[in-house]
């Protein structure tokens, strides 16, 4: 092999190697990920459908707006469904920002 064709395989060798080795690091960071993200889901819907229930026997009982309520949470059965929407998307948001573990 002469020595251009020596150097383009060199550097084909090279560039194949630092890709796969990229895409090795990548997919053990996506495993890493893939096997905490259950346990935090979980985690977050939990305390999600507690605050739900939470709000559900307040509704029942009639009580005043919650501390933890926006002062301009709004009365409309619909504005009450769309801004549990914007919640639940601010969750799933938070979730993605949250930096993972070691991996």
């Amino acid at each position: 092999m002469s020595a251009p064709q020596s150097l383009l395989q060199a550097a084909l060798n090279r560039v194949l190697a630092r890709v796969g080795s990229g895409l090795a690091d990548t997919a053990a960071g996506l495993a890493a990920a893939a096997q905490e993200a259950p346990t935090r889901l979980q985690e977050e819907l939990g305390l999600f459908w507690e605050e739900v229930q939470r709000e559900a026997e307040r509704l029942e009982n009639g009580e005043a707006r919650s501390s933890a309520a926006p002062a301009s949470a709004p009365d409309d059965p619909q504005e009450q469904i769309d801004a549990l929407r914007a919640r639940v998307a601010e969750l799933a948001r938070r979730l993605e920002r949250e930096p993972r573990g070691p991996g």
